[in-house]
This record gives structure tokens, sequence and C-alpha cells, in this order.
């Protein structure tokens, strides 16, 4: 069998008091501060809610703006009942 090679470092003795510290002084890490974050689901929710209600008042304002270029109005309609 082959013999190990012999490394060129020494190892180190952790127990003897000869051991380099790292000098090396960072600040600790800021500390983050706690936002509270909604749900998904009700984030979701909210989110589809507000679409249906844009584009409900899309519709209706491009409604009003084709009753209006062509010279239509709800007031020429005589409903006889």
């Amino acid at each position: 069998m082959a013999s190990p090679l012999s490394t060129a470092k020494k190892s180190v003795n952790l127990a003897a008091g000869e051991v380099r510290v790292s000098k090396i002084r960072r600040d600790p890490p800021p500390k983050v501060k706690a936002i509270p974050v909604r749900a998904a689901d009700e984030r979701d929710r909210q989110d589809v809610a507000i679409g249906i209600a844009v584009f409900a008042l899309a519709i209706f304002v491009i409604l009003l703006a084709v009753a209006a270029y062509t010279g239509h109005s709800p007031r020429e309609y005589i409903l006889d009942i």
C-alpha cells in the first residue's frame, strides 16, 4: 500500500492558545421591521372585485360615449304598457 503524502501545512491545535483570531469587525445586520402581510386569498379576492368594478365602469363609459356620439337618448323612446 502507498503511504499518504505529507502536506506542506501544519495542522492547527485548537486547544493551544496560538490560534489566530479574525480581526474583521462587522456591524450586525439591521433589524427588519415587521410589515403586516395580507393573505394571498384576501388580496386575490380584492383584486378580482376591483377588476370587475373597473371593467363595468369602462363598459358604461364606452356606452355613454357611443350614445352621445350617435345622438341617441333614453328620452326618445316611449314605452306603452
